[in-house]
């Protein structure tokens, strides 16, 4: 409790309860929306074409990904991490295949469920017209 921080033990359970229940949520709504982020480290020695199988990965599942950040740990590592928008079960399976990739030494997920806000469009910043209309994905507590 101290190293992390909390105050008292009802803090602690409490984060505990709610780390386990954001776990357990996505198996009981596998068509619920969410944003998940894979987290990987990568060996490039053993897997030379890695870059490669990621990029055609990502391509394949396009509508997917939002964004990847590479970052070069030694000569031979690299950490990946992808943020991915949409369904438990197309997120979850996005990100099974990239954690089972050659070469892939270390896989965590972070998983948050979310809601989708009601359609609708604002203002453009010039003031003139409206914008496209879209969705809001609405983080679950």
């Amino acid at each position: 409790m101290a190293e992390r921080g909390y105050e008292n033990r009802s803090e602690a359970v409490r984060d505990l309860i709610s780390g386990c229940a954001r776990i357990a949520a996505p198996r009981r709504q596998p068509h619920a929306h969410c944003v998940r982020q894979p987290v990987v480290t990568s060996t490039t020695t053993t897997s030379a074409t890695w870059p490669d199988r990621l990029v055609e990965l990502q391509h394949r599942y396009h509508d997917l990904c939002v964004s990847t950040l590479h970052a070069h740990l030694d000569h031979e590592n690299c950490l990946e991490s992808v943020i991915l928008r949409g369904h438990l079960d197309e997120v979850q399976a996005f990100a099974d295949r990239l954690i089972a990739e050659r070469g892939v030494r270390h896989g965590q997920l972070n998983v948050v469920t979310a809601d989708l806000g009601h359609r609708h469009a604002h203002a453009t910043s010039t003031g003139m017209g409206m914008a496209e209309p879209h969705l809001h994905l609405k983080p679950r507590g």
